[in-house]
């Protein structure tokens, strides 16, 4: 045998090895022999390096750093799916099932895994590419990291198609997080929250290697490509199991929906007995031409459906009730709780939607409230513990003037939400518009995160997205904001607001030394600096003499100091609190008036005036708040920051239109507008009938496009983008041929080339391509395999059905 054979072999052995390990859960080998071989397989390849193979076992380690993670677009869309949450969801679901499509219709139930979506591309049996869901159209391709993961396949064995797309879930099994953060713990860091963010972060690490220490698993699910070899969901989990996948195994083929129920039902109480985290069960039609016959929504695919499980509820304090302003202008009332742990989260606030809400559950400061994550994700307040409350407390009033500009709030009749009409000062609503102008799914800048743009902005260098265009290097390199960590922003206008957890590790310096998971947990049970003296120590552990320590000293730093002078908000701390406390000498130099905000800058050169010779001391602290509250411009950041912008020129007509954030227009309107008129001009003269006339256009929606473009303001911005270079229509390509201008086509089944490339030669010819038939459809193209009930409609509206053939003689 020679070299290229012996590594040939032992690449094949190892992956045979790795797929009984780690796919079959039946290893045939100890660990140290795998071992052995592995190191063998490495010392022959980098010997010879002409044999390189990127799917080589040994590659599984990682190494390979990643600055950038490259945006590519899905082959095959990937589509959310349609949640439920009760057995009338279900049945309303399959009594629309059965309206569209023929015969008797069976599923497949599978359980809805709870971490980062994926899509695999394989490529004559090897791995070529593994990108993130993204927004559906196209992600960021983490192949390198992918590659790492053990339960995914760098070769398939048996009859795989020659390419195709495979889709699922990276999860992070409950023994391998809690491992993960008892080793964090024990190096006196924080504990990560729950598996689904750590997968998730996981795969955008830049290291590779690193990626390859966490031990993540992969579970697929779903096939998508043209003419694959099955013609079931359930036959496509089998067939994907014998090429190699990691397919759960908890998937039933069901005949109706009483049995689909009795899966629902049996796993709603075993899943917690499942090594991973689930939140439902995903009911799939088991038959792929039913599947097709039923198509997709503008989000979602008809043929699917999510039973989410009843969400974990529990019970705890309602503190206050704050207010948010949103990008819209839009009043959002925020329950700031007790912090209490659900769902593998700590929840300290939950949206209150609006006043009628709060009126409607009669919610009160000082309630104890019953909280769910709604689908398990977002936190939200479902009832009040009436036992609970005080017999004093008053009923909540609801606020009238905007709590960051203090203009009167407008509620229009009908509407549930109180709205501030400050729109051009009002800096949330600035801050916002930019925000959403900036986001992926509409110009997609890179690096224009909240906290750039707001240091930008409270800057004064913008005050619209237009600004954006005409930025200078020279007057951003360097700029800074410091921040509270929640919200950041100053809440008091010459008061910098530290949170709490941050504040109290800043201050153990030398103060009893806690970890930030002691300043942590500290921080979780105290509202305020004050309370810390208040608090209950047990001193018979290491963490309580740490506490006792933090309060003596705290309690004579606080003998001499005003509070009332130095204002903080409930769970944060005056920065200028914190260094009167911790540096009272700095303070009694006079260099810092109690009014006056502070920025390291500042702080530095204020030092060097007076020489004060304590700064070893000093430094650490600021450093330690610094690196927490602190965010600034630097040449790099600043550098790319301008390159991403310029990029975004390139964006097409229905992103710009998405990104300048008129009221109701979504990104699927966006497209459909652009679509229609073709270029702004015609968009701004079009009239209330015109645009009532287009699909997903009603009365709100039409009056808010006009009265959009009836803004003075509105129209010197978008002027502005214009000069910037924008693209404010749509750039039609050029046609192989005007043959089928005016049809439309609808095309169903296999045909001897892909159903996309199809679709595409329709639309290079002038055609249009619709999803589903109607009486305006002008041609049905039929393939092998189509659905009878398609025949059946195309018979009943009289759309004349042609053959792939029929329809490439139309073009000669």
């Amino acid at each position: 045998m020679n070299i290229e054979q012996q590594i040939i072999s032992l690449r094949n052995e190892l992956s045979e090895h790795n797929y009984n390990y780690y796919v079959l859960d039946n290893p045939t080998i100890s660990d140290f022999e795998f071992d052995q071989k592995l190191n063998d397989l490495q010392v022959l390849e980098q010997a010879h390096p002409e044999y390189y193979d990127a799917n080589s076992p040994t590659l599984r380690v990682g190494g390979e750093i990643t600055k950038n993670f490259e945006t590519v677009p899905h082959t095959y869309r990937m589509y959310s799916l349609e949640n439920s949450y009760s057995k009338e969801d279900l049945e309303d679901w399959e009594k629309r099932i059965e309206k569209m499509v023929d015969g008797a219709v069976e599923f497949t139930c599978e359980l809805k895994y709870d971490g980062a979506s994926i899509s695999l591309t394989y490529e004559d049996g090897q791995l070529k590419r593994a990108v993130t869901r993204g927004d559906g159209f196209r992600g960021d391709d983490i192949t390198a990291n992918v590659r790492t993961i053990r339960s995914v396949p760098l070769h398939l064995r048996g009859d795989y198609p020659p390419l195709f797309d495979i889709r699922g879930e990276i999860v992070l099994p409950f023994e391998g997080f809690a491992k993960m953060n008892a080793e964090r713990v024990e190096l006196g860091e924080e504990p990560y929250r729950n598996p689904r963010n750590t997968a998730s972060g996981s795969l955008k690490l830049q290291d590779s290697a690193e990626v390859a220490r966490r031990p993540l698993d992969c579970l697929l699910y779903n096939l998508q490509g043209e003419r694959l070899p099955v013609k079931t969901q359930f036959e496509s989990l089998e067939k994907a199991r014998q090429w190699g996948f990691k397919v759960p195994e908890a998937a039933k083929l069901a005949k109706n929906l009483d049995e689909v129920l009795e899966f629902v039902n049996y796993w709603d109480i075993h899943r917690h007995e499942l090594p991973y985290e689930t939140d439902g069960v995903v009911v799939k039609v088991n038959s792929l031409q039913q599947q097709e016959e039923l198509g997709y929504t503008a989000k979602s695919p008809r043929w699917a459906m999510a039973y989410k499980f009843k969400a974990e509820q529990v019970s705890t304090l309602l503190h206050q009730i704050t207010y948010q302003v949103g990008r819209t202008g839009a009043i959002t009332p925020v329950a700031n709780l007790e912090p209490v742990e659900l769902a593998g989260t700590i929840v300290k606030r939950a949206s209150l939607h609006n006043a009628d809400q709060i009126q409607k559950l009669d919610i009160r400061e000082g309630d104890t409230v019953f909280v769910e994550k709604g689908g398990e994700i977002i936190p939200k307040i479902i009832g009040v513990d009436f036992t609970q409350r005080d017999p004093n407390s008053s009923p909540t009033k609801y606020i009238t003037e905007c709590p960051e500009c203090g203009t009167p709030l407008v509620r229009a009749e009908g509407e549930a939400q109180h709205y501030c009409p400050n729109v051009e000062v009002c800096p949330p609503q600035i801050i916002g518009r930019i925000q959403h102008f900036t986001s992926r799914k509409a110009m997609d800048i890179e690096g224009l995160g909240k906290g750039i743009i707001e240091i930008l902005y409270y800057n004064g260098l913008i005050q619209n997205y237009s600004d954006l265009y005409y930025l200078k290097y020279e007057k951003i390199i360097g700029l800074e904001r410091w921040l509270d960590n929640e919200t950041a922003g100053l809440k008091y206008k010459n008061h910098l607001q530290v949170d709490l957890k941050t504040a109290i590790f800043g201050l153990s310096y030398k103060w009893g030394n806690l970890t930030l998971k002691d300043s942590e947990l500290l921080s979780s049970e105290i509202h305020s600096i004050k309370d810390i003296l208040n608090y209950k120590v047990d001193n018979t552990n290491s963490y309580g003499k740490k506490l006792l320590k933090l309060q003596y000293k705290l309690k004579n730093s606080l003998k001499s100091i005003d509070l009332e002078n130095f204002p903080s908000l409930e769970g944060y701390v005056s920065f200028n609190l914190l260094l009167q406390l911790k540096f009272p000498e700095i303070c009694a130099l006079d260099l810092f008036k109690k009014d006056e905000f502070y920025n390291l800058n500042y702080i530095d050169e204020s030092l060097k005036l007076s020489n004060y010779n304590r700064v070893k001391d000093f430094e650490p602290f600021i450093i330690k708040l610094a690196d927490r509250n602190r965010i600034s411009i630097q040449d790099l950041t600043a550098s790319n920051m301008l390159l991403a912008i310029e990029a975004s020129k390139s964006r097409d007509f229905d992103k710009v239109l998405f990104a300048i954030g008129i009221k109701d227009v979504g990104e699927v309107g966006a497209k459909n507008l652009a679509i229609h008129f073709k270029n702004l001009n015609n968009l701004m003269n079009a009239t209330y009938e015109d645009l009532i006339s287009i699909r997903d256009v009603g009365n709100s929606v039409a009056i808010n496009i006009l009265e959009f473009f009836a803004s003075e303001r509105n129209l010197e911005i978008i002027e502005r983008l214009k000069v910037a270079g924008l693209k404010f229509e749509i750039v039609e390509k050029e046609l192989g041929s005007n043959k089928l201008e005016g049809m439309t086509f609808v095309v169903s089944g296999t045909f001897s080339i892909e159903r996309n490339e199809l679709k595409r030669i329709i639309e290079d010819n002038g055609g249009k391509n619709v999803s589903s038939l109607s009486k305006n459809t002008s041609f049905l193209i039929v393939g092998e395999n189509m659905g009878p009930s398609k025949k059946l409609r195309a018979e009943k509206d009289n759309i004349k059905m042609i053959s792939e053939k029929d329809f490439f003689n139309m073009l000669l």
